[in-house]
């Protein structure tokens, strides 16, 4: 499949329905996992890879996707065991990678990206791993740069894994907001109680694959330095300033 294949919808079922996402596609990666985009616009292809939660139906995706579409072919997917993505077990992170990997062969052979929060961190192992990346943006990567700062549960990977092995997805999530990312217990006791809390829970089978991006959460400051191409760092409103984060910029080459 080439770019033009994507710029056209060329590679979706017959009839699949056109919104304001654009037209469902899919790509096969290496192990056979199917992993579905929504592609829009024109232009060089960029594509979008969202952190822990975040599925390409996200509004925010969209709206972003919308936005990029007069500049770019943006290309909006589902990371697998989201959406309309498969899961092939076992999970590693190197299939993640082999999904970008196929996205961006469907693209031409190259591609922009963009990533949030642990999907940047995703982002970063794919070009480290030698991915055609031309260029790439992270936005809010959850790395823990403060000396100080509390840090994870060592085990955190594996307890998130026991709570989905028992289907108890709503305590998944609160491990996850209140022990991996250090949100208080009140806030996430309110969260329970929002609408959005039953899309968390659908997805929050996938809590463990962030956890494996992310280790430990410590900054890799070997696979950053290792990346040749031009990379930017976003830090959002509720982000500690990134100019206050050398260990982050000068990681960068």
């Amino acid at each position: 499949m080439t770019k033009t294949d994507i710029e056209k919808g060329a590679t979706g079922a017959p009839g699949t329905p056109r919104t304001e996402r654009g037209e469902m596609r899919t790509v096969t990666s290496s192990d056979g996992t199917t992993i579905a985009y929504d592609a829009i616009g024109a232009g060089p292809t960029l594509i979008l890879v969202g952190g822990a939660m975040g599925d390409r139906s996200f509004k925010g995706f969209v709206k972003l996707a919308g936005l990029l579409a007069s500049d770019f072919t943006v290309v909006n997917y589902d990371r697998r065991g989201r959406g309309d993505s498969g899961d092939t077990q076992p999970y590693a992170v190197e299939r993640e990678v082999e999904d970008l990997r196929a996205l961006i062969e469907a693209s031409g052979g190259s591609a922009f990206v963009w990533g949030m929060s642990s999907g940047g961190a995703l982002a970063v192992t794919s070009a480290a791993c030698g991915l055609n990346i031309e260029k790439l943006a992270m936005y809010d990567p959850p790395y823990m740069v403060d000396p100080g700062g509390k840090r994870p549960p060592v085990d955190h990977e594996e307890q998130l894994k026991k709570f989905i092995a028992e289907d108890r997805r709503s305590e998944a999530l609160k491990y996850f907001f209140t022990k991996c990312m250090g949100a208080p217990a009140v806030a996430v006791s309110i969260m329970r109680i929002m609408p959005f809390w039953s899309g968390f829970k659908a997805v929050a089978n996938t809590l463990p694959y962030d956890a494996a991006v992310m280790g430990d959460f410590s900054l890799p400051e070997q696979k950053l330095a290792s990346i040749p191409i031009p990379t930017l760092v976003i830090g959002g409103p509720k982000q500690p300033d990134i100019r206050h984060m050398p260990s982050v910029t000068n990681s960068i080459n």
